[in-house]
């Protein structure tokens, strides 16, 4: 058991050889969620077939997003929800949305559908 070595962790995922300790991305922020783009996207999957607006990429300095979602909500005449910086708007309200957003300053892209 001397020569055993440590090669996959409930805690990191796969370990590898050459660097046990280098953090682990993780995979809730891609990289694209960090380049100051507010990409707002369509969903209907694990809805039961009901259509979402999902708005990421707030930025973290920005305002709260719990009044932000309240304010697309009304805004929207829908119901919605806030999960880990992630806006959910039930309905396809991607275009109002996005004006508004505009409207506040940040940069906007339609992906998704």
């Amino acid at each position: 058991m001397s020569k055993s070595r440590l090669v996959y962790s409930t805690d990191r995922g796969r370990v590898s050889p050459a660097r046990s300790d280098a953090p682990v991305a993780s995979s809730q922020n891609p990289p694209e969620l960090n380049d100051g783009v507010v990409r707002i996207h369509r969903e209907r999957g694990g809805r039961g077939g009901k259509v979402v607006t999902v708005i990421r990429g707030l930025p973290a300095g920005g305002a709260a997003p719990d009044a932000l979602a309240a304010e697309l909500k009304r805004l929207c005449g829908a119901g919605g929800t806030v999960k880990d910086r992630v806006i959910e708007i039930q309905g396809d309200h991607r275009q109002r949305v996005a004006d508004r957003l505009r409207a506040l300053g940040h940069r906007v892209k339609l992906a998704g559908g």
